[in-house]
């Protein structure tokens, strides 16, 4: 695949942002290492100057950049989803470092497209949102003053992507285990977690009112495994019939 196509499935995906300046500085970082898909989600403020003045010479990817309502629009066609993490969560997730975040970004945007995701300034991704994310990529800041921000942040991790790049061109990125099926978009799986879910309830294994721990579990396994379209497809067949039997 062309550098430039590989380079247009990889979307960087920015949550609420609150300071437009920020949408600027992160289209600036962007560009500044060769990556075009902007993508807003609900931001604060934009369009706004402020945007444009911080993105320097990269206002064509503030004009091209896609604006949506929720994660799930923004990653649905996506089947790698990362998103930034700056602290311990009670379930612990699959992480990765910024250079394992940026080989592997680099080598999936071969067949398909990938998102990375950064949250509020205040307060990053909310743990539902980070749920829908295939790893969690921590920068290891210094301890002492670890918050970044949101433009520096996107400049780190797009730096790793393109570093990833010029070593491929060298044939020096290891390459990915080939796979028979195409990997499962976010929307498929949340299209299936959902029939999980719904399939649970009715078998009353889990209490919709008091689910605990259980659904969140359930999406770390499905996400560590990376199921492909045919399993998705195999697995929600076997929930429908489940459903029909209870009926």
């Amino acid at each position: 695949m062309p550098t430039a196509a590989r380079q247009a499935n990889i979307k960087i995906v920015l949550v609420n942002t609150a300071h437009p300046g920020n949408i600027g500085g992160a289209a600036r970082a962007m560009k500044n290492m060769g990556l075009t898909e902007l993508c807003l989600v609900e931001p604060r403020e934009y369009p706004a100057p402020r945007a444009v003045w911080r993105s320097a010479g990269a206002r064509d990817i503030l004009t091209n950049a896609t604006v949506v309502e929720t994660v799930d629009e923004a990653i649905a066609d996506c089947s790698l989803v990362v998103g930034t993490s700056a602290r311990e969560r009670r379930i612990p997730w699959p992480l990765v470092n910024p250079r394992e975040c940026g080989e592997r970004v680099w080598a999936e945007a071969e067949n398909h497209k990938v998102a990375l995701l950064f949250g509020r300034e205040d307060r990053g991704l909310t743990n539902d949102e980070l749920q829908k994310c295939n790893y969690h990529v921590h920068i290891p800041s210094n301890p002492e003053y670890s918050s970044l921000n949101l433009a520096t942040a996107v400049q780190v991790l797009a730096y790793e992507v393109r570093m990833a790049s010029l070593a491929d061109e060298k044939g020096e990125l290891p390459a990915l285990s080939e796979w028979d099926q195409s990997m499962a978009t976010a929307e498929d799986l949340e299209h299936f977690h959902n029939h999980l879910a719904d399939t649970m309830a009715a078998l009353n294994f889990y209490d919709p009112e008091n689910p605990k721990q259980l659904l969140t579990r359930l999406r770390r396994l499905f996400n560590r495994v990376r199921m492909d379209e045919m399993e998705v497809s195999i697995l929600r067949g076997l929930l429908s019939a489940v459903q029909r039997k209870i009926k």
